[in-house]
Parts: C-alpha cells; structure tokens; sequence
C-alpha cells in the first residue's frame, strides 16, 4: 500500500470489478455502433474511414478500461475527522485535498444497478465549488458515512 495512504479509508475492493464492467460495456457499445456505421456505409458507398478509425481507437482504450480501475483503487483513499474530510488521490499527479466541514453543503448517495448488485454505493459531497466522490463504499458503509459527513457538517436533512 502507497505509504500516503496507510491510515486512510479506502473504497470496496468490488470497485475494481464495477468499474471494469461499466467501462466494458461502454467501450462494447461503441464498438457496436462502429460497426453498425461500417455495414451501413459499406452498403450506402459512403466512406469507411470514421468506422475504422473508432475501431482503431477503441481497441487502446481497451487497456484503460481494464488497468486504471486497478490504480484507481489503489492509489485513493479518504478520512473523515470532525473538521474536514480528507481526500487522497493520484499515482503520477497527486491530489491531496482537505474539504472543511464547514464548506460542505450537503451529502449525497448513489447507487445504480452495477453498484447495487454488488452491494455498493458512492458518496458524493457537494461543495459551493465541486463535488468530491468516494466511489464503492458498502452500502451500510456509506449510509453511515453519509449520515456523519451531513451531522458534521450540520447539513439539515429535509423529508421527502
């Protein structure tokens, strides 16, 4: 483990796995529709250059989808004390950033079908200026973390 990162929080190691599928099927779709366009243009006479050249590209992108997820998870990590969250992120460019409690305006928690059927969900917490993620928690992980980041940083929780 990074030595940055040895007291930190980090993400479910299913993030790996989630976000390799996600991107799977997204570089799968592009694919899809780059061959779509060249039986189209085969058979129109248009030219097939823009196909192959998304099929060229595709395949590179391939190795991104498969290794950054890995480097991702292990070079990310997050800690949470009663005056600001903590974020820590990068391999070759590295990212520290301190969020104060105080800036935080309020907490949100995702989960889409990918992340639910491996139990998971992320946290976004939203600043006046950003919106910083800690990606595949646990969903009892993260509903707790929700509810500590929001009473930290007094975020009033309205119903529905």
């Amino acid at each position: 483990m990074h030595h940055r990162l040895e007291h930190m929080n980090r993400c479910h190691p299913d993030y790996v796995t989630t976000s390799r599928i996600a991107g799977l099927i997204g570089e799968g779709v592009i694919m899809l529709a780059a061959v779509a366009y060249l039986i189209i243009a085969s058979r129109i006479g248009w030219t097939l250059i823009p196909g192959w050249i998304v099929l060229g590209l595709s395949l590179p992108s391939l190795w991104f989808t498969w290794y950054i997820p890995s480097f991702t998870y292990k070079h990310f990590g997050f800690m949470v004390t009663d005056e600001q969250l903590e974020l820590r992120s990068g391999w070759l460019w590295l990212s520290d950033t301190l969020v104060p409690m105080t800036r935080i305006q309020h907490v949100e928690l995702e989960s889409g079908p990918l992340l639910r059927k491996y139990g998971l969900a992320k946290i976004k917490v939203v600043t006046a200026a950003t919106t910083h993620v800690i990606e595949a928690l646990k969903l009892e992980e993260a509903e707790a973390l929700k509810k500590r980041i929001g009473e930290l940083a007094k975020v009033v929780e309205y119903d529905e």
